[in-house]
């Protein structure tokens, strides 16, 4: 036997050659037939037609990336609860919305959809499925560890809820679009020496504006008029119904259509613990910029629901605009104030 360094190697020592040679296979059927890990961190990049998953194993090192089809993906996660303790999972909140969390609830992961941020926070430049389903399981790591803040995650609503919230967010859809509509109308009257201002498409206003137009343009506008059409009455219709639906008790100030957006956005107030909270989901709360002995504070972070956030704001310029005023008061004074607050607003944004 050859000696190096006046010992022998390890993989020739009598105790290495006297041992029983492993079969693999056997360990491999032994870990699957027992709860071989404690926790399993899945990390999950979603697209339309694939699942990136990375994976680590307890305390491990990410493994390398998998790409799975949605039906194989569903096959796959079960044999991974065979194999651990707890299965952890997470993925990005976007446009496939909450059924796969569903989904992965139901078989027994413990799943969580979180905020969409950017990965790649070195800005390597290096941002793809695989690097992002293994920074998302790297994270998902230290938060079932106990680091909380490594994920921020947002709060999955029952399938009534999300029902319910799809109905107000339509209706804002509409209203954009109707406005986006009327908007390349008064860009084509523009075009041609006609500037108009919005509503344009109305019937009073147009009855007028087509006997100054030419009829080419007449033609080309009568197709948005159309669209518009369609839309302001689909527009009305939802906006009654969500009208409708509120109760007829509400707090002071508040109207029907905007009290249900508000609910509806919200879906459920004993979610918030306390009013830090509150601010923080709603975007209101100022911000600070502090380093040392200096500190300033800042506007409004728009942290938050931004839909829920546009409402409560159109809440309070339609109070301070009269809407608010007690009854049986002279509405002026109101009104005076409103345009006040209006003249400081833009005061500040020239400053």
């Amino acid at each position: 036997m050859v000696v190096v360094g006046g010992r022998a190697p390890k993989c020739y020592t009598r105790q290495c050659m006297n041992q029983p040679k492993i079969n693999n296979s056997e360990v491999r059927a032994e870990q699957a037939a027992s709860k071989t890990y404690q926790t399993i961190k899945l990390g999950l990049d979603v697209h339309a037609d694939t699942i990136v998953v990375v994976r680590i194993l307890d305390h491990s090192t990410p493994q390398p990336a998998q790409r799975f089809t949605w039906d194989k993906f569903r096959v796959w996660i079960k044999t991974q609860l065979a194999l651990a303790e707890a299965v952890h999972s997470c993925y990005e909140a976007g446009p496939f919305g909450y059924g796969l969390h569903r989904e992965l609830i139901a078989f027994g992961v413990c799943n969580v959809v979180v905020q969409p941020v950017c990965l790649d926070e070195r800005h390597t430049g290096v941002n793809h499925d695989p690097s992002d389903a293994r920074e998302l399981a790297l994270r998902l790591d230290r938060y079932v560890a106990g680091n909380t803040r490594q994920l921020a995650t947002v709060r999955v609503p029952t399938p009534e809820q999300e029902q319910k919230r799809s109905e107000s967010r339509q209706r804002e859809q509409l209203r954009r679009e109707v406005q986006r509509v009327a908007a390349q109308g008064r860009g084509l009257l523009l075009s041609q020496g006609h500037r108009e201002k919005a509503g344009w498409w109305t019937d009073r206003r147009w009855d007028d504006l087509q006997d100054r137009l030419p009829a080419w343009l007449v033609t080309r506008l009568e197709v948005f008029r159309r669209v518009l059409a369609t839309l302001t009455t689909e527009l009305a219709t939802a906006t009654q119904a969500l009208a409708a639906a509120a109760p007829t008790v509400r707090p002071k100030g508040l109207g029907g259509l905007t009290y249900e957006v508000v609910e509806r956005e919200v879906g459920q107030w004993d979610r918030f613990d306390n009013r830090r909270q509150v601010g923080s989901y709603t975007g209101l709360c100022g911000g600070v910029s502090a380093s040392g002995a200096s500190r300033h504070l800042l506007p409004i972070t728009k942290h938050g629901n931004v839909r829920l956030r546009t409402a409560l704001i159109e809440l309070a310029w339609r109070w301070i605009c009269g809407a608010g005023a007690p009854a049986g008061s002279n509405p002026k004074p109101w009104a005076g104030r409103c345009s006040v607050a209006k003249r400081k607003t833009t005061t500040n944004k020239t400053m």
